[in-house]
């Protein structure tokens, strides 16, 4: 009958990392300028190549405004708001997170809608500005361009990414157009329930259905759901992961470990 691939977008698709943490820069300065109005280019260097290893701890964007400023904390001592900055690391941000982001959420006050329009708004700026530039700090994943286009299969979007943002990168940098019925993007809803609605369509029974994603607690949370048991889940060892999430992902029967070159393939 054919199949469905419901496809993650940044790090499976995009490499966003370099927009995504120089946005998040921008917008953090915006956000607390009493913190960051004093910090050099050297710190905000450093920032950045930290951004590119706890980029994996990410689901939702605005949690890069929260990691720019526990990074800058964790480099200053004399700035620090949030007592967990005192003992953090690197590895204890990756190992984490998930507890992390509430407890300096509350210390620090702050709201994450606030936070995703923030985010959403400073990008809108960039790209108003320089849409070229915004664009060059993005890349699509070598063969994935080509894939998507000439894709035997019906191909889904499923991301935690603004759908503008994402339509627009795949436009300038993929050369495809995904149409806006096939793009689920931030506020439609988890993932859990956009894979239910997907498999739901009459248009897509008997196909065969997979889902691509870098992130291993988002296939973790499909598998808790017995209705979604149909999915083929791929772990994307190319995307936003760590070494030992990779280790666990092997030992998990329903999760598939996919590499770059066989996800191309499997579109195609």
């Amino acid at each position: 009958m054919g199949d469905l691939y419901a496809l993650d977008f940044d790090g499976v698709i995009c490499d966003s990392c370099g927009e995504s943490s120089v946005s998040a820069l921008k917008a953090a300065k915006l956000r607390w300028p009493h913190l960051f109005d004093a910090v050099d280019s050297t710190t905000e260097s450093w920032i950045i190549n930290q951004m590119h290893i706890v980029r994996p701890v990410v689901e939702t964007g605005y949690e890069n405004l929260l990691l720019v400023r526990l990074l800058l904390e964790i480099r200053t001592p004399s700035i620090r708001t949030s007592l967990v900055a005192a003992e953090l690391t690197i590895d204890g941000i990756l190992e984490n997170w998930s507890k992390l982001k509430p407890v300096i959420m509350e210390d620090w006050n702050e709201n994450k809608d606030s936070l995703v329009d923030l985010f959403g708004k400073v990008r809108d700026a960039w790209i108003d500005n320089d849409l070229l530039s915004w664009i060059g700090a993005n890349r699509i994943y070598p063969g994935v361009s080509d894939a998507l286009k000439f894709a035997s299969s019906r191909v889904y979007i499923v991301t935690t990414k603004q759908s503008r943002f994402a339509d627009a990168l795949l436009r300038e940098l993929a050369g495809v157009t995904i149409p806006s019925d096939r793009l689920y993007g931030l506020g439609t809803g988890p993932k859990v329930e956009v894979l239910k609605q997907l498999q739901a369509k009459p248009e897509h029974q008997g196909l065969t259905l997979h889902f691509v994603e870098d992130r291993l607690a988002t296939l973790k949370n499909v598998i808790k759901v017995p209705e979604l048991d149909g999915w083929n889940l791929y772990l994307g060892d190319w995307g936003y992961n760590t070494q030992k999430e990779r280790e666990e992902a092997a030992a998990i029967p329903r999760i598939n470990l996919l590499g770059l070159s066989d996800f191309s393939k499997k579109l195609k």
